[in-house]
C-alpha cells in the first residue's frame, strides 16, 4: 500500500482522501482504509508544508533604498 501512495500525484491523493472521507461518513472504514487515510493525510500535509516553506524561502525584503535582503529565520 505504501508504494501505491508514494506513486500517486497530488490530484490522485486528494481524490482518494475525499473518497475515504465520504465512505467514513457513510458506512465507515476498515482498519486498512483507516491506515491508508492516515498515510494519505500525512503525505498531503507534508506537501502543503513543503510548498509553504518554499514560498517563505523566496521572500525578499526591499528597503526604501532598494536594497534586497532575504527573509531570515527567527
Amino acid at each position: 500500500m505504501n508504494k501505491d501512495i508514494e506513486s500517486m500525484n497530488m490530484d490522485e491523493t486528494i481524490g482518494r482522501i475525499n473518497e475515504l472521507a465520504h465512505k467514513q461518513k457513510g458506512e465507515g472504514l476498515n482498519e486498512d482504509e483507516k491506515e491508508e487515510q492516515r498515510l494519505l493525510r500525512q503525505k498531503y500535509i507534508a506537501a502543503i508544508k513543503g510548498n509553504l516553506k518554499a514560498q517563505l524561502d523566496n521572500i525578499r525584503i526591499v528597503d526604501e533604498n532598494g536594497n534586497v535582503t532575504k527573509l531570515k529565520k527567527k
